[in-house]
């Protein structure tokens, strides 16, 4: 069954036995934005079509995002995109985003992944994080280190949801962000990518 098959997260949480609980655990850590990227952005937001579709949303308004900051941790994670991600039969898809460990046989290889995007299509994001909580499930097992902790993210481009999966316990940060805030969106998406980095850290049987 694909990722995208799970229309609620209440479905996933039951069927996988997960528990479901809300704080805000982000860390806003200050990221230096390129004043070039800035007015790139708003040149795009103000004069470009941003959001007719799907995938205008993805190339616009959240991979510049994830791949202005994903430039800082290079060197140890890479940005894969659409990129399949395979579990077992009911745990499968593409995920619009994979920030994944980078792999020491080279950038073709999706080694363990940290952090999942999905786009909530049509502003739908319980939907969104079913199936990003799918993926954050399929990640964990796939990492096989049940400890480490899994980053999720649902944006519709405008907006952006955080949540972790910690052993079975997943925590959604209860107040969004917005494209609309651009610092204080780089910064809680620099803090993910600083606890991605951790991860590797902290489990290195993991790296």
């Amino acid at each position: 069954m694909a990722f995208s098959s799970y229309k609620n997260i209440g479905a996933v949480v039951k069927e996988f036995q997960t528990t479901y609980t809300e704080s805000d655990f982000i860390i806003e850590t200050p990221f230096n934005i390129n004043n070039y990227f800035r007015e790139e952005l708003q040149f795009m937001m103000r004069e470009g079509v941003v959001s007719n579709s799907e995938y205008a949303i993805c190339e616009n308004l959240v991979y510049p995002v994830l791949r202005e900051v994903w430039k800082g941790y290079y060197s140890k994670f890479l940005l894969w995109s659409h990129e399949s991600l395979t579990y077992d039969e009911k745990l499968s898809g593409f995920p619009e985003y994979i920030l994944a460990k980078r792999s020491t046989l080279g950038k073709v290889v999706l080694d363990k992944p940290y952090l999942l995007l999905v786009e909530a299509k049509q502003d739908n994001f319980d939907a969104a994080w079913g199936q990003c909580l799918a993926e954050m499930i399929a990640a964990q097992n796939l990492n096989n280190v049940p400890d480490t902790v899994v980053f999720g993210i649902a944006s519709n481009g405008a907006f952006w949801e955080f949540g972790k999966l910690e052993s079975n316990l997943f925590t959604k940060h209860i107040s969004p962000y917005t494209i609309y805030e651009l610092d204080k969106l780089f910064a809680a998406v620099n803090y993910i990518f600083q606890e991605c980095e951790v991860q590797l850290e902290h489990f290195p049987s993991a790296a």
